[in-house]
């Protein structure tokens, strides 16, 4: 894609000599390919020529989890190590609805992680990371090409962005960048065997709009 290689030589020829130190932590959506170095933050650290730690653990929750949980990576706050990082790229919050209201009447957990006043977990500990100095970036979900057990979550999630949009908005050194702008429910090539998680392509197309969207 020319677009790509020009977004690729614009970048590598207006940053320093010491590529970007970048973390990112999630759950699946975040860890999918990681084994294969196709997930979407290996895409985006590659075309930005930055040092990408991908720290994410499939069907890790935001809160919530137990003890033995956050020892193994399932809390997303757990995944986050000290570091000189520059970016710390973070999503998560899908499986908090999915383990803790199954994705009915999730009004509290929806509030507990984020609410209408934009308090909440996630701000709190969103706060804490920008305390480190990193430029925070929060991914925002998809809509799936099928819900599988996450049917009945799509509005909480529709909810759930939209507050961590306008938390962004208000909150220096934190972007939220939408990967639904990119992701097509319709294009079945985008999302693996489940038609939940991306698939190569669809997480090469995420990463890349990632990289796209820091170098502006």
């Amino acid at each position: 894609m020319k677009w790509v290689a020009v977004l690729f030589l614009c970048f590598a020829t207006s940053v320093s000599a010491e590529p970007l130190r970048v973390l990112a932590i999630g759950d699946s959506i975040m860890a999918w390919h990681k084994w294969t170095g196709r997930d979407i933050p290996s895409v985006m650290g590659d075309l930005l020529g930055a040092q990408v730690e991908n720290d994410a653990v499939a069907a890790s929750r935001f809160s919530n989890a137990s003890a033995l949980g956050r020892a193994v990576g399932f809390d997303v706050r757990a995944q986050f190590r000290a570091g000189d990082w520059d970016v710390i790229l973070i999503n998560g919050g899908a499986n908090d609805f999915l383990n803790d209201c199954s994705c009915s009447a999730c009004d509290g957990v929806l509030n507990g992680l984020i609410g209408p006043d934009l308090s909440g977990e996630v701000p709190g500990f969103l706060a804490r990371l920008r305390q480190t100095g990193a430029e925070v970036i929060w991914m925002g979900y998809y809509a799936s090409a099928r819900s599988g057990q996450f049917t009945g979550c799509r509005p909480y999630l529709v909810e759930y962005d939209a507050r961590l949009a306008r938390l962004a908005a208000q909150m220096d050194g934190v972007r939220f960048i939408d990967s639904e702008d990119v992701m097509d429910p319709s294009d079945r090539s985008l999302f693996a065997f489940d038609g939940i998680h991306p698939s190569p392509s669809g997480a090469r197309r995420i990463g890349t709009y990632l990289a796209q969207s820091l170098a502006q």
